[in-house]
């Protein structure tokens, strides 16, 4: 039976289908994150000659890991900017913006004249974009997290909140798979010259099926039945830098193991793999397509795992996991061996699917709901400089002093910091 609203009481929306509220917090996640790691791809193959120039060839490399790192830099002023308007005037209108600034940035890049072209014109339009980059991913994860796990049932909650964490190896087998795909269809020459933009283009089609999707959702419930129990706070980051300092923190420490692992085990892992390594290309990306999928099945496993029991006791796990993991990954990676390092991308990804997928449960959990999408975005993106923008360079440099055994050290030490991170802040913290 249909009810008319009491007068005076303002009719609720129709809740979104549960297939669509998955989907798009699936599809906008896969977008950014192919957006986000086209660039790391390129950054590793081709932006350090095309871009750059240097008296080597890795410090070329270097400075293209510089300006990768600038989006991690504008990340967590996307987290303001985004969680603002989020967190007073709702979830979905905030998401289609997040996702346009994102998917424009990338699409600019295909356009962009060389070094050779323009002089040092080009590589300043390139990190400008990059941080058009940034700004738009600020805005997007707490915004998807807060989609699907707002919209959950009871009990639901950690296996919902995985979906926009899938986005992160449906985002990267994409990209990916397409840098394979061009890498067998081009000549070396063909790629340098031209190849590389075609993925930068083709993020314009899943930028419209991103849009489409979102743009057919109604707001979620709890966001809803917020606004209509007290106005939003004026401005939420200062709101929430004034109660709830603690809980950023602990998540922003949180998370730097996931960045950690993730942004090892692709960006740096694929440009060491492919010089020092003496891989080519094609072989090393196969490997890394490979791996990628042991990631989706630890976020599935620790989805259904924290509904169980509890995301923060499955993050704790992830993080003690992955301390030896770290052991061996440089050895393995520095060991020439394809099946070697397979298997240490492999353990290393699984591990991360522990570390990263119960994060849209546990790290909105912290905060109220009006300030949820403020307070897990924040955490995420400053999370991100510390464990995902420094990786790379750091990685590097760590092996140019100390060799490629020590590589491993930083995903071990990150995940220590996470799990002080985790025991240190009690179960109750959840706000619901």
């Amino acid at each position: 039976m249909n009810h008319a609203p009491m007068p005076g009481q303002e009719p609720r929306p129709a809740p979104a289908s549960t297939g669509r509220v998955l989907m798009a917090s699936l599809v906008g996640t896969a977008v950014e994150f192919y957006d986000f790691y086209i660039y790391a791809t390129a950054a590793s193959l081709v932006f350090g000659p095309l871009f750059f120039p240097a008296e080597s060839a890795s410090a070329q490399l270097m400075a293209a890991y510089a300006s990768f790192a600038l989006a991690f830099i504008a990340r967590p002023l996307g987290a303001s900017i985004f969680g603002h308007f989020g967190d007073r005037t709702g979830r979905k209108s905030t998401l289609v913006a997040s996702l346009t600034l994102m998917g424009g940035s990338t699409l600019a890049i295909a356009f962009l004249p060389t070094y050779q072209s323009i002089g040092w014109v080009a590589p300043l339009l390139l990190c400008i974009l990059r941080f058009g980059q940034g700004l738009g991913l600020g805005g997007e994860w707490g915004g998807a997290a807060l989609l699907a796990v707002e919209n959950a049932p009871p009990g639901w909650k950690a296996r919902f909140g995985m979906f926009p964490q899938l986005g992160a190896p449906v985002g990267f087998i994409a990209a990916n798979g397409l840098f394979l795909l061009l890498g067998a269809l081009l000549s070396e020459e063909d790629f340098i010259e031209w190849g590389w933009r075609l993925p930068f283009l083709a993020s314009a089609l899943l930028v419209i099926l991103g849009l489409w999707v979102r743009l057919k959702l109604t707001e979620t419930p709890a966001f809803a039945e917020a606004m209509r129990q007290a106005p939003p706070p004026r401005v939420p980051l200062a709101t929430l830098f004034r109660h709830h300092v603690r809980k950023t923190m602990a998540g922003t420490f949180a998370v730097i193991a996931c960045f950690a692992i993730f942004y090892i085990s692709t960006a740096f892992a694929l440009g060491y793999g492919t010089t020092d390594g003496g891989i080519d290309r094609e072989t090393f990306l196969g490997i890394q397509l490979g791996a990628i999928l042991f990631l989706a099945f630890g976020i599935l496993l620790a989805g259904w795992w924290s509904d169980l029991g509890s995301p923060r006791t499955v993050l704790i796990w992830g993080c003690i996991a992955t301390i030896p993991v770290g052991l061996i990954f440089g050895p393995a990676l520095g060991s020439g061996s394809p099946v070697a390092i397979f298997a240490a991308l492999a353990l290393a990804l699984l591990a991360m699917g522990f570390v990263y997928g119960p994060l849209g449960a546990w790290l909105t959990s912290l905060f109220p709901t009006q300030l949820r999408y403020t307070g897990s975005s924040v955490a995420f993106n400053i999370g991100g400089i510390l464990g995902g923008a420094l990786a790379p360079i750091v990685a590097q440099g760590l092996v140019e002093e100390f060799g490629i055994a020590s590589v491993g050290l930083y995903l071990s030490v990150a995940a220590f910091v996470s799990l002080l991170s985790l025991l240190l802040l009690d179960r109750k913290s959840a706000t619901y």
